[in-house]
C-alpha cells in the first residue's frame, strides 16, 4: 500500500497468503503493573502527527525518561530488538486510541502475552495483525521472571494452538476467537483485504447502475 498514513506496519502491497499471523517467535520484553492505560503507552502530546511515522520514538515516553529528561532503565530501553510484550492487568484502557498499539508495533512488538486487556485496545490489536493473548497471573509473572532473567532466551507464541513455549515448555493462553481467526486466515487487515479484491469490486461495481465507471 503507498499510503503511509493507512498503511499497517506488518504489510506492504500483499496478499491474504502473506498476511497469515500463525506464529511469532522472538524475544521479550516484560512491561509490569496493572491498567497501564493508552496515555502512558503514548502521551496524547504526540498525537498530531498525520502519519504513523516516527511513533515508536513516543511509546512510553514519559516512562523511559526521568525527571531530568535522561533515558532511564525502563524494559522499552533496556529490551531493544524484544518484539513480544509481556504486560500484566487491563492493559490499554483509558482512550481508544490507536495511535497506542501503532506506537508499540512501530517500537517492534509483534505480539502482546498479558492477564487482560481493554476491549477496544484489543481490537485495535487485531486490526494492525498484533496478537494479544490473556493467561493467569501466575502464567504471566513466571514469563516476566523468565525474560527478566534471560533477556536473549527465544519465546514463541502458537496463534491457531493457544500455546505460549519458551524455557522448553509450553504454556495455554487464551486468544478471542474473533481475533484468532482474523489472524490465521489473514484477513485482520480489511482495508488490504478490500485493496486484493479490486478486479471483483469493480466488476460489480459496473453492474451498479447508480455507480459510475472509473
Amino acid at each position: 500500500m503507498s499510503d503511509e498514513g493507512s498503511q499497517s506496519p506488518r504489510q506492504d502491497d500483499v496478499g491474504v497468503e502473506e498476511m497469515k499471523v500463525r506464529r511469532v517467535a522472538g524475544t521479550g520484553v516484560p512491561v509490569r503493573g496493572d491498567d497501564i492505560d493508552t496515555d502512558q503507552i503514548i502521551p496524547a502530546r504526540f498525537l498530531k502527527t498525520t502519519t504513523w511515522e516516527g511513533l515508536d520514538e513516543y511509546a512510553f515516553y514519559d516512562a523511559r525518561r526521568d525527571d531530568d529528561g535522561e533515558r532511564n532503565d525502563h524494559p522499552f530501553n533496556e529490551y531493544k530488538g524484544a518484539n513480544v510484550l509481556v504486560v500484566n492487568d487491563n492493559f490499554g484502557c483509558g482512550s481508544s486510541r490507536e495511535h497506542a498499539p501503532r506506537a508499540l508495533a512501530r517500537w517492534g512488538v509483534e505480539a502482546i502475552v498479558g492477564e487482560s486487556f481493554a476491549e477496544i485496545f484489543a481490537d485495535n490489536c487485531k486490526s494492525l495483525g498484533i496478537p494479544a493473548a490473556t493467561a493467569e497471573p501466575e502464567t504471566v509473572a513466571e514469563l516476566q521472571d523468565f525474560i527478566e532473567a534471560t533477556p536473549d532466551a527465544g519465546i514463541e507464541l502458537e496463534v491457531a494452538a493457544e500455546t505460549v513455549t519458551y524455557d522448553g515448555k509450553t504454556v495455554d493462553v487464551d486468544i478471542d476467537e474473533a481475533m484468532r481467526g482474523a489472524l490465521v486466515q489473514g484477513i485482520w487487515d480489511t482495508v488490504a483485504l478490500l485493496r486484493s479484491k479490486m478486479d471483483a469490486i469493480d466488476e460489480t461495481a459496473a453492474d451498479l447502475p447508480y455507480v459510475e465507471s472509473r
